[in-house]
């Protein structure tokens, strides 16, 4: 295995043929005496839960110590991460109700920066997905379904497929995570194209997700950055949104920042995106932007020279800018989104977000309507996420183990993987390799899933 396999192992892809120890004396552990956060029912009505017990964020500073054991992860699979793009599905809602295409483009220009921000601090490694694995979601207080299934192995790609309950939308793609080992920092290019479908407007937006940077992999406290040029298609109107995700720049003035227009089929400048992808998003028009700029940079003068001077680049650490708390939004802006704010204990649960809290839990009933492929129902990520890191690490090791002898043995019998949920194919918008979903999942018949756990 060279460098970069190992590292493409050790954050988003591949299956991990390694395994380490580790001491855990200094984890930190939640009192769940302490703090009743977890899911029951109140008035007769199901709660989810709103925290994660057992968390070991005190190890995730420590990587150059260790070999990648599972402490390094976080208790999902990256089935569950991917379905975070689906916690903020009230845009999408709020796109279905616009009449006017510039005012949806705005909008689902909005949901596309909202799904990474749930990345923001979230330094744990998910764990990788099994091949066939699936992961279900149903919400019916949001109006949808998700089903995701990891249809590839080598190279790793994880598909999905959402649709609206009451058939206003359908929300799916494919990622094939691609990373580069750059020493200090680590460089994810999410390879794969989104694809969101109005089906009141027949309308189809298409996208793909900006790069993100791991900093600080080696020595110091690991960040995160975005960045890149993100299109965002209307395929039935020819309009386009061209946002650009900031690198944070030699003195950090850009981290985090998102701007960008929406032009008409005629290439006309109609509105400007601004805001922060760890925070808001704004529109506004471009007139008032162009003048507010001008207007700005006359005021601040020379006063960059006056900012103690400082690079992303480290001698021996990449140091994290400090970061504006807030956009400075410009007269006349209108707000697009706002992040949700975190629970109060997230620094001790992973960084998670509220949503990402819910996404492991099972529910009164659920494990027998589940596929038995669904991630749910993984050993290790339970008894990760039940803080017994010694079954976890274990667990992992053996379901590693069974899914190498079970290549071993279709090589033998010169068989290959069916896929069970999804099938390779075209995408009917951008005329791309994609991956789509074949239906039946919600049938639920899963006699003929594998056994992968």
């Amino acid at each position: 295995m060279n460098s970069e396999e190992e590292f493409f192992d050790a954050e988003t892809g591949l299956e991990s043929d390694d395994s380490a120890e580790v001491s855990f004396k200094d984890a930190l552990v939640f009192d769940s005496l302490q703090l009743t956060g977890g899911a029951g029912q109140q008035n007769g009505v199901w709660e989810r839960r709103f925290i994660v017990i057992h968390s070991f964020p005190v190890v995730l500073q420590e990587l150059s110590k260790i070999a990648m054991p599972v402490v390094f992860n976080e208790p999902l699979s990256f089935l569950q991460r991917m379905s975070e793009y689906m916690e903020h599905t009230h845009l999408i809602h709020k796109a279905c109700s616009l009449s006017d295409s510039i005012e949806r483009m705005q909008v689902v220009a909005a949901f596309a920066v909202s799904a990474v921000a749930s990345q923001w601090e979230r330094t744990g490694k998910p764990f990788n997905p099994l091949l066939g694995e699936t992961y279900e979601l149903t919400r019916e207080d949001e109006g949808y379904r998700l089903i995701s299934e990891q249809v590839s192995h080598h190279p790793p790609i994880s598909a999905f497929h959402a649709q609206s309950l009451k058939q206003e939308f359908e929300f799916h793609g494919s990622i094939y995570p691609k990373l580069k080992f750059w020493g200090k920092s680590v460089e994810a290019e999410p390879k794969g194209t989104m694809t969101l479908e109005l089906l009141k407007f027949k309308e189809a937006y298409t996208w793909t997700n900006p790069m993100c940077c791991v900093h600080n992999i080696i020595l110091g406290k690991l960040w995160i950055e975005q960045y890149g040029t993100v299109e965002i298609v209307n395929h039935r109107t020819g309009d386009k949104c061209i946002l650009n995700f900031k690198p944070c720049g030699m003195f950090g003035k850009d981290l985090h920042k998102v701007e960008g227009h929406i032009q008409d089929k005629s290439k006309k400048k109609r509105q400007v995106i601004y805001g922060k992808w760890t925070e808001c998003m704004y529109s506004v028009d471009p007139k008032t932007y162009e003048a507010h700029r001008k207007a700005e940079k006359k005021a601040g003068g020379d006063s960059r020279k006056l900012r103690q001077e400082r690079s992303c680049e480290g001698e021996d650490a990449d140091e994290m800018p400090e970061a504006q708390e807030t956009v400075t939004v410009i007269p006349g802006s209108a707000l697009l989104w706002r992040i949700t704010p975190r629970p109060a204990h997230s620094a001790q649960m992973y960084n998670f977000t509220s949503f990402a809290v819910t996404l492991n839990e099972l529910e009164p009933g659920m494990e027998s309507l589940l596929a038995p492929t669904d991630c749910r129902l993984r050993p290790d990520i339970r008894a990760m996420e039940n803080g017994d890191i010694d079954l976890a690490s274990g667990e992992k090791e053996r379901l590693e183990e069974k899914q190498r002898t079970a290549r071993r043995e279709r090589s033998v019998d010169e068989e290959d993987w069916s896929t069970r949920w999804f099938q390779p194919g075209t995408n009917p918008h951008t005329g791309a390799e994609d991956w789509l979903y074949t239906g039946g999942y919600f049938d639920r018949n899963y006699s003929d899933c594998p056994n992968i756990y």
